[in-house]
Parts: C-alpha cells; sequence; structure tokens
C-alpha cells in the first residue's frame, strides 16, 4: 500500500507540473498562426481598449544573430497583431507601420540575394509576407537601401522605400503613430 500512495503522488506530481508547463507555452497567433505566438493574460489589471485606434510604428533596426534565424524584432509586430486581437481588439482599430533600417534592411533582401550575403535562406520571408497580407506597411529607409545595395530589384516587393527612415518616422509620428522602437 505504501509504494501505491507512492506511486499515486510521484504521478500526480507530474501531472500537476506537466498542465503547468502546458500553461506556460505560448499559444500560435489568432491573425499570423506561423508567427508571433503570445501567452495567454487571463483577466489584466491594465485593460486593453476594445475600441480605441492604435496607431503604431515599430523603428526595427537590430537584425538576427543567427541569419538563419527569423529576426525576432520583426516576429514582434505578427506578436503585436495576435495578442490584441486575441484580446478581442479587431483587427481594423490597429494601423500598423515597420520601418526598416541599420544591420535590420538585410532582412529585406530577396531569397537569392540574401543567399549571396549569409549563405543561407531568407527565414523572414514568409513573415513579411504574412504581415503584409494583413495590412502592415513595411518602409526601408532609402539612405540605408543605398548603402547597402538594396535596390528594388533585389528586395522583396513588400517593402516600400522612403527618402530615410528619420523622415518616415518623423511623417508617421506627426500623424499620431506611436513609436515602438527596436
Amino acid at each position: 500500500m505504501k509504494n501505491y500512495l507512492q506511486i499515486l503522488f510521484i504521478l500526480s506530481f507530474i501531472f500537476v507540473n506537466s498542465n503547468t508547463a502546458a500553461q506556460n507555452q505560448p499559444e500560435p497567433g489568432m491573425v499570423i498562426s506561423e508567427f508571433g505566438p503570445s501567452y495567454n493574460i487571463e483577466n489584466p489589471d491594465y485593460k486593453t481598449s476594445l475600441t480605441q485606434a492604435y496607431k503604431v510604428v515599430f523603428d526595427i533596426t537590430k537584425t538576427s544573430e543567427d541569419p538563419s534565424e527569423i529576426n525576432k524584432y520583426i516576429e514582434t509586430v505578427a506578436r503585436f497583431l495576435n495578442i490584441h486581437v486575441k484580446a478581442g481588439k479587431p483587427l481594423n482599430t490597429m494601423e500598423v507601420f515597420v520601418v526598416m533600417h541599420g544591420g535590420a534592411a538585410q532582412t529585406l533582401l530577396k531569397n537569392e540575394f540574401y543567399q549571396e550575403v549569409y549563405k543561407t535562406d531568407n527565414p523572414n520571408i514568409a513573415l513579411f509576407e504574412a504581415l503584409s497580407d494583413n495590412g502592415v506597411q513595411i518602409i526601408l529607409c532609402g539612405q540605408t537601401s543605398m548603402a547597402r545595395n538594396i535596390s528594388k530589384e533585389r528586395r522583396i516587393p513588400q517593402a516600400q522605400i522612403s527618402l530615410s527612415a528619420m523622415t518616415a518616422l518623423v511623417q508617421l509620428q506627426n500623424e499620431g503613430f506611436r513609436l515602438i522602437n527596436f
């Protein structure tokens, strides 16, 4: 009987810990299921406005340490959409721009040109496509594009060129967009 109780105790400990671990795993997104997994936050103290318009511009300059991995800063944009829609916020209440410059601009290269630079496929292309398909505007700094040879022929079609990242950021903030900086 003692061995039976010990086994039962061990099994219940494993069950409780496995359930806790499962609860602490990020879930796929509701908008972009392949990217931007997030944790479920039940009944947060600071409530999310479901009606307020969100006008957001992500300023991304950093890149992945490993060029064969998705840029986590870009994936945060997918997470932003996913967490808010999961919380009940309609997608059409969010207007999102991404301004890319510095080292992060290389993630906008078409696969064949990314391979020339990094000797691996560009893991970010499907992410940019999914973001664009969900209304996210992707802006590439014109100054960075010239300095890093990211011409229209070499970049993915989802990327729009601006005079500079500074120009795009100032204009968008003047239009009421809130800056999230990486």
